[in-house]
């Protein structure tokens, strides 16, 4: 994947240039001349990628342009400080003759780096023709060979799925029927099917296995199927696709058949063999897919297949090592330890009992294999397990598969947060904007593609089945680190008996860092790297820093995009003291700050210096933040996240003349939001408010907000009497807490909120002990009602009040009699929880279980003797 990084470094800097083509100025033909040449190399580079990917000759030729793109990007970054700071110089400009020297500098650069990217380019190109060369005789076309197979004899823990599977396919209707089994590389789709497909030979007169892979063709796809009928298929080697086609029809009309696809990648070869099917003969066709979207199509209901029990794994691993012996009891309790590292993935059993094998069957032998067993899966069998993941990621557009890598940077088994990781990737360049799709939901969809191809598991899902957080597999985390190591995508920082800080030589070479706890010793060597876009800290234990040692980090990497040093808590002598010193203003290209302090209250007026700022995350541990910057005036900042109660300065107030390029604000002070605020943030999508809301106005003119937070710290009610006090129409998602509003007011403050899904209502949100819900009182589309601490006692309602409602979840609800036993009618409720709630309420909710119309649904009650 080293060629990844560098097309993606192509890209990169293209796109830069481009967008900054009418602010260089005097350096424009230089630039003009540079894109000309990055073009000339992308398609260099496919072309030579095509023909000897994975040759010595084309590593060197990627190692050696990065370096050279690099050492471009680097010295535009650094001139478009200068021509940002020179055009702020207003009419001094015409004085500053230190800007024509270093934009003359630069010139020379560009033209000796052009030149290099030549010399490069010429020289890889006669290598790469005389290696061919050499090559010819003795090499046949590269095909990628299929990733290898748990044998028959080590299948483990597939009964019960295998049962579910023969079932639907013994069963069902009398026309073809399409099942998908769909899963993550090496967890063992593959080994599924071929239990599946010899567990039921009896019941199908023809039995077809094929083999799709990812580079398939339909010519390919129907000879192979015809192989199974006749090893001699040479007298099709000219029939037409629609004639083999008829040849298969032909053959399948003589009896019930069965057609497993295995490792299908894409939908066409689906659609493909729908054309060889006979339209009336009773036939199922079993396939194997990563790809979640494709084991939906012609599927309804894929089967997800689930990972290994620990019991599971343990009994595999001592079937791959001792055969049809047994394991010795004084490596029983190791062996269990070692195949709890599996984590429940019967590829990484395998890779590990491969390691076994290889070793002594002592103690101390197995005491290496488990102390070091996340590197056996990767370095015992390089070759198998690279190959599978190697093998979803070719697949991946050149962004997909930087954001797939850059997950690798989060420390291993840790949760990420799905809108920590979208921020992210759009700060590191990885997203671009499409035409009629903003750039968020651009990388969100890359999240959910990521999920869908098996690269990623999902964690926690939001209440309305959106991704909250999710992790990498230690397998797929111990390839992304090795990928990006070798290709200097990121590097891992760390501190041991085996490891030492890089030196500043060694650091420029590098793009992004990523450190965990050893932070502090790591910055106290005073290290410098202007090539590091990206400064990510990880620890899993506090770490408290001065100002001073925040200082060392702009010094250090002063082309900063990304810094995200939220796990550092820096100690200030006094509240009114701040961690941020002139230095860090400085940080001109900084993209993506998450930052945190103890004593924090000011974010002062030289934040807007860092004008490329998109997302600021402020975490204190004071009430308050006094915002002194125009954070409404900064032209790239989309999102900021505070813990504390941000408070926007009255000179913030007074200006008007911009509109925000403002998408998320939370948590803000209720008393500092005025019509004139939300009149200039009119972008806002996510806003979450703090403090006295009986005078709130303005909420209105926010037509594009979809999720809104209001906590009202104030005795007195939220206002709904006046239609300058209502809800902005678009709201997806609504979360109100001690509001103290009126039960038979809730229809009037969100019945008119048509797009409305999620409607959380918690501490006191609405008072009075009686909700009564009249029948033309209707919710259309809410999905999630979240209802927690309130003082309802009697609910009156019906199915026809909320016709979409999938989840019901009520906390504390220590009064409540019960809940309408007609949501038993509501087709889509799927899940209710109760927590905490009287005894009657959960009679009722047991009731509503028992007669539910819902197919699969689940109630969960806590505590459960309640």
């Amino acid at each position: 994947m080293a060629e990844t990084t560098l097309e993606f470094a192509l890209s990169s800097l293209t796109q830069q240039l481009v967008d900054n083509m009418g602010v260089i100025g005097v350096i424009k033909d230089e630039v003009s001349c540079l894109l000309s040449e990055l073009h000339h190399l992308r398609a260099f580079l496919i072309d030579s990628n095509r023909n000897r990917r994975g040759s010595k000759i084309l590593k060197h030729f990627v190692e050696e342009l990065n370096r050279a793109i690099n050492k471009a990007e680097n010295s535009i970054d650094k001139f478009m400080i200068e021509v940002t700071l020179h055009k702020k110089r207003g009419i001094y400009r015409i004085f500053d003759l230190c800007y024509l020297v270093k934009a003359k500098r630069c010139c020379s650069d560009i033209r000796s780096i052009m030149e290099k990217l030549k010399e490069i380019r010429r020289d890889t190109a006669y290598a790469l023709s005389l290696s061919l060369q050499l090559d010819d005789s003795k090499q046949t076309a590269h095909q990628l060979k299929r990733a290898p197979v748990v044998e028959e004899d080590e299948v483990v823990g597939f009964d019960e799925e295998a049962d579910e599977i023969i079932n639907r396919l013994l069963g069902g209707s009398d026309d073809v029927e399409f099942i998908s089994i769909v899963g993550m590389p090496g967890l063992g789709k593959t080994t599924l099917a071929n239990k599946v497909f010899k567990s039921v030979g009896y019941e199908f007169y023809n039995r077809i296995w094929v083999y799709v892979s990812q580079s398939y063709t339909r010519r390919d796809l129907f000879l192979k199927i015809i192989n199974q009928f006749t090893r001699n298929t040479e007298q099709y080697r000219y029939v037409t696709e629609e004639a083999l086609a008829e040849v298969i029809r032909k053959h399948l009309l003589f009896g019930k058949y069965l057609i497993v696809l295995d490792d299908v990648w894409t939908q066409e070869p689906l659609d493909d063999v729908k054309i060889a099917l006979p339209n009336k003969m009773r036939g199922k066709v079993l396939f194997t897919t990563r790809d979640d979207e494709v084991g939906k199509f012609c599927c309804n209901e894929p089967h997800h297949i689930k990972f290994l029990t620990d019991h599971e794994c343990w009994e595999l691993l001592q079937k791959k090592v001792f055969h049809k012996d047994k394991c010795p009891l004084d490596l029983e309790v190791l062996g269990k330890r070692i195949a709890k590292k599996c984590m429940g993935l019967p590829l990484a059993a395998l890779v590990i009992a491969g390691a076994l094998t290889g070793r002594g069957k002592t103690k101390s032998e197995w005491e290496i294999v488990h102390q070091f067993v996340s590197e056996h899966i990767i370095s015992s069998d390089i070759r198998m397990t690279k190959k599978l993941v190697q093998m979803s990621c070719d697949s991946l557009p050149v962004n997909l598969k930087a954001c797939f890598l850059y997950c690798g940077a989060f420390p291993k088994g840790s949760e990420i947060p799905a809108w920590k990781i979208v921020r992210l990737w759009i700060a590191e360049g990885f997203i671009r904007e499409t035409t009629g799709s903003k750039i968020e939901s651009v990388a969100e969809g890359y999240l959910n593609e990521l999920v869908s191809k098996s690269l990623l598991m999902v964690t926690q899902r939001t209440s309305n089945g959106q991704i909250k957080t999710f992790r990498v597999h230690d397998m797929l985390h111990e390839f992304c680190t090795l990928e990006a190591s070798e290709e200097n995508f990121f590097k891992e920082i760390k501190l041991g008996v085996e490891q030492s800080f890089p030196r500043n030589q060694e650091l420029s070479t590098f793009r992004r860092l990523s450190i965990d706890s050893s932070v502090q010793e790591f910055i106290s060597t005073n290290p410098y790297g202007d090539g590091i876009r990206s400064f990510l800290c990880f620890s899993s234990r506090n770490i408290a820093m001065s100002p001073y040692e925040l200082e060392t980090i702009p010094k250090s990497f002063p082309l900063l995009r990304v810094l995200d040093i939220e796990s550092i808590l820096f100690e200030l002598e006094t509240i009114r003291k701040s961690p941020f010193r002139k230095q860090f203003f400085q940080l001109y290209h900084l993209r993506y700050l998450a930052i945190s302090s103890d004593s924090l209250k000011i974010l002062p007026k030289f934040m807007e210096d860092l004008w490329n700022l998109q997302t600021l995350i402020i975490s204190t541990q004071q009430e308050t933040l006094n915002i002194e910057a125009d954070i409404c005036n900064m032209p790239h900042l989309r999102h900021v996240h505070t813990n504390a109660s941000g408070k926007l300065c009255p000179s913030v107030l007074k200006t008007r003349n911009h509109r925000s390029a403002l998408q998320t604000l939370s948590i803000i002070e209720a008393e500092t939001l005025t019509e004139d605020v939300f009149a200039r943030c009119q972008n806002l999508k996510k806003l979450g408010i703090r403090g006295d809301m009986t005078k709130l106005v303005g909420l209105l003119k926010l037509e594009y907000l979809e999720k809104l937070k209001l906590m009202n710290l104030a005795s007195g009610k939220l206002q709904l009497d006046s239609e300058n006090y209502g809800f902005p129409r678009r709201l997806k998602q609504l979360t109100l807490s001690g509001t103290w509003l009126d039960w038979e007011e809730i229809h009037r403050a969100v019945g008119h909120l048509e797009l409305l899904e999620v409607l959380k209502v918690k501490e006191n949100a609405f008072r009075g002990d009686s909700w009564e819900l009249k029948k033309d009182y209707v919710f259309p589309c809410l999905k999630v009602l979240w209802i927690e601490r309130s003082e309802l006692v009697c609910w009156k309602g019906c199915d026809e009040n909320f016709p979409s409602l999938e989840r019901l979840v009520l906390r504390n609800l220590n009064k409540l009699e019960e809940i309408p036993i007609n949501f038993a009618n509501i087709s889509n409720l799927k899940m209710m929880e109760l927590v905490n709630t009287t005894k009657s309420t959960v009679k009722s909710a047991q009731k509503i279980e028992s007669q539910s119309v819902c197919t699969g649904f689940k109630l969960t009650i806590f505590p459960p003797d309640t």
